[in-house]
């Protein structure tokens, strides 16, 4: 694997979600391959940054084998992924950490130079979030956050109930990182039964070339 890790950056999986086109249940623990599709996501991501969280929705001990720190959704119910946002970005404010890498937990493929690859474009246009746009699709839960963004982010979620990535996105300055590499989508998303055949068929694949 080649892997980037960057210093000073903490990671958050958004594991939060109801996962109703799934059938409901926690999707992130549906398996895929020998593990479960968290398994596979923390796999990819962890080597990139300091250190990894679990954002859910409410702490559960079915979370407790992956042996990350739980940060709950800092509102009763689920107010969405800006939530979850917010509860790492105030984790990682509290613990000096200037930046904060999001991804979800349905995500198996990410990329292993996500890290790296999002903070050099933070460094080359000086913005304080870079999310990816794939093929002219805005994928903006693969995202970088510097923790100056804290105060606006507890604004939109306390004091103006947001709860979705883009009407946020749309009140801030950010910056896009266009991926276009290769034919196999890293940002694919495993949203309901069809797509986690798909994703057993591309891992099953994989494997079989590495062989």
């Amino acid at each position: 694997m080649n892997v980037q890790n960057q210093a000073d950056c903490a990671g958050a999986i958004l594991a939060g979600g109801r996962s109703r086109r799934m059938g409901g249940g926690l999707k992130a623990l549906e398996p895929l391959g020998a593990q479960p599709m968290l398994g596979h996501v923390i796999d990819r991501l962890a080597p990139q940054v300091d250190t990894l969280w679990l954002s859910v929705e409410t702490a559960s001990e079915k979370w407790s084998p992956f042996g990350l720190q739980q940060l709950p959704d800092p509102l009763p119910g689920s107010r969405g992924p800006l939530g979850g946002l917010l509860a790492a970005l105030e984790r990682a404010a509290a613990q000096a950490y200037d930046w904060l890498l999001l991804a979800p937990c349905d995500a198996p493929f990410l990329p292993l130079d996500l890290a790296g690859r999002l903070r050099g474009h933070a460094e080359t246009t000086a913005a304080t979030i870079v999310t990816v746009s794939r093929q002219g699709q805005l994928h903006p839960v693969f995202s970088l956050w510097r923790r100056d963004e804290l105060a606006c982010l507890e604004d939109a979620v306390h004091g103006r109930r947001m709860a979705g990535f883009r009407a946020f996105l749309d009140s801030r300055p950010h910056a896009v990182l266009e991926w276009d590499e290769g034919d196999r989508d890293p940002f694919f998303n495993v949203n309901d039964r069809t797509a986690l055949e798909r994703a057993e068929a591309r891992l099953a694949e994989s494997r079989g070339t590495q062989s």
